[in-house]
């Protein structure tokens, strides 16, 4: 991997290490001052990166303003949510601390006023005139939004990872926006070859599959719409209603028809998602979203005309190291769920193996790195996006086995107390084949579903009630 070096507008000089995430080299100082007076605009906000990236420009360049893509719902315009799911999260506590009572207003000044209602998932964006005029006076676009399942639907990864980067090229174009474009990527558009991956667009490197991306979304359309056909013909309905009257027994007509609908668009999407992992598999990727997103890249690059684009990419990010402060995480994520079901004593073995590197990243290193691109401004030398990669594997690997024994050490010294306020003691961590513990899980499965049938058989009152609960 090649290290990249430049200057920021005033001249000063910073520097972005691949591989490790390093910020050695970067002036802090002089980040802030290059972002003063600029216009940022950012999608995915309301997600776990995009949100920490929010904050960190906020706190970090109080001379910045920041526009938000944000689409709205039915419900809620895209002001609100950027108001409860944004701005309201404990990712802004150290900031409203640090504004006091000047917090709402700052916010008002500094975000709420540039809320673009737009959706990437979207031809076009569906982004007013209002939105696009705002747009257009950006100094930068940051584009972190993302469907980061690797289970996702094929259309929905397809639509939003692969599609989503361009069409915010486009939007910018329409706007008349002369801005920078960051596109936030992944590590893993390198598929699952082997061998060290260099900071370059992958038309340049042995990584690169030779596929129509064109073909690729036109193919996830046409599956979404068969698909969805096949779960309407008369032997499907039959066998979802079949499967409802089974579950639901003699409830009213209504309930069984929303039941027997809920059974179809479930069918829909699990076919979808059984297409993503089966055609990405095909390429070389391990699931639809380093699939899509590597034809996202490749998308971007041949679709984006005159405007300038830095593309980064880390690896699996996860809680913060430090900044806004230590631990933080939005969501239920990765390893998390790992974490704490065997601290709870739920699972007592996870397939892996022990000298294994586990390439995760804090989200706070990404965002510095993001932070660093937007400040240091494209290369103008080059058509060619420069490319910034943010992981700790070559140079800090964190190995499975270590990571285990991290673990398997904090929750012995400092257990989960159970409900009756006993400490669950956690078992010694296995590493056993992937096959074995695939059967214990479907054995759990078809375990918690037997379980189901008898509950929503149950009437709901009473004890059986609570029953049904738990």
């Amino acid at each position: 991997m090649d290290g990249r070096r430049g200057h920021l507008p005033n001249g000063r000089q910073y520097g972005v290490t691949d591989g490790s995430s390093s910020t050695s080299g970067v002036d802090i100082a002089s980040i802030a001052a290059a972002l003063d007076g600029a216009r940022i605009a950012v999608t995915g906000a309301t997600g776990f990166l995009g949100t920490a990236l929010v904050e960190r420009l906020l706190r970090g360049a109080p001379g910045c303003e920041i526009a938000l893509i944000v689409r709205s719902s039915r419900r809620t315009s895209s002001v609100e949510r950027v108001r409860r799911e944004i701005l309201r999260n404990d990712c802004f506590d150290r900031l409203r601390e640090q504004l006091g009572s000047s917090f709402d207003s700052e916010m008002q000044r500094r975000v709420l006023r540039h809320v673009i209602d737009g959706d990437v998932s979207r031809d076009g964006m569906g982004i007013s005139q209002e939105g696009l005029d705002i747009l257009s006076s950006c100094h930068t676009v940051i584009h972190s939004a993302a469907a980061v399942a690797f289970d996702s639907p094929l259309d929905s990864a397809v639509e939003t990872n692969l599609m989503g980067p361009t069409r915010v090229a486009e939007a910018m174009r329409a706007a008349g926006c002369k801005g920078h474009l960051v596109a936030v990527s992944t590590c893993y558009v390198a598929g699952k070859r082997r061998g060290a991956s260099p900071e370059k667009v992958l038309g340049e490197t042995p990584f690169s599959t030779d596929v129509d991306w064109r073909a690729e979304v036109a193919g996830a359309r046409r599956m979404r719409a068969d698909i969805d056909a096949t779960s309407r013909t008369t032997s499907q309905l039959g066998a979802f209603r079949k499967a409802a009257r089974a579950e639901l027994g003699a409830a009213g007509e209504p309930v069984l028809a929303a039941k027997t609908e809920k059974l179809r668009e479930e069918w829909v999407r699990q076919q979808l998602v059984d297409a993503g992992i089966a055609r990405a598999s095909s390429l070389g990727w391990p699931d639809a979203y380093a699939y899509t997103k590597a034809l996202g890249e490749r998308a971007l690059q041949e679709t984006k005309g005159d405007v300038p684009v830095s593309i980064v990419r880390p690896s699996i990010i996860e809680s913060a190291l430090a900044e806004p402060v230590p631990g933080w995480i939005r969501g239920f994520r990765m390893a998390e769920p790992i974490i704490v079901s065997y601290a709870r004593g739920l699972l007592k073995e996870f397939p892996g193996v022990p000298e294994g590197v586990i390439d995760v990243i804090p989200v706070d290193m990404v965002v510095a790195a993001i932070v660093a691109v937007t400040a240091a401004g494209p290369d103008t030398t080059t058509d060619v996006p420069a490319v910034y990669q943010v992981a700790s594997g070559s140079r800090k690997p964190l190995r499975y086995r270590v990571l285990v024994d991290n673990v398997r050490d904090w929750f012995t010294a400092n257990p989960v107390h159970d409900s009756d306020g006993s400490p669950i003691m956690v078992p010694e961590w296995n590493f056993p084949g992937r096959g074995r513990v695939e059967q214990q899980l479907n054995r759990a499965t078809t375990t918690l579903k037997r379980a189901e049938r008898i509950a929503s058989a149950l009437p709901i009152r009473g004890s059986k009630a609570e029953f049904a609960a738990k």
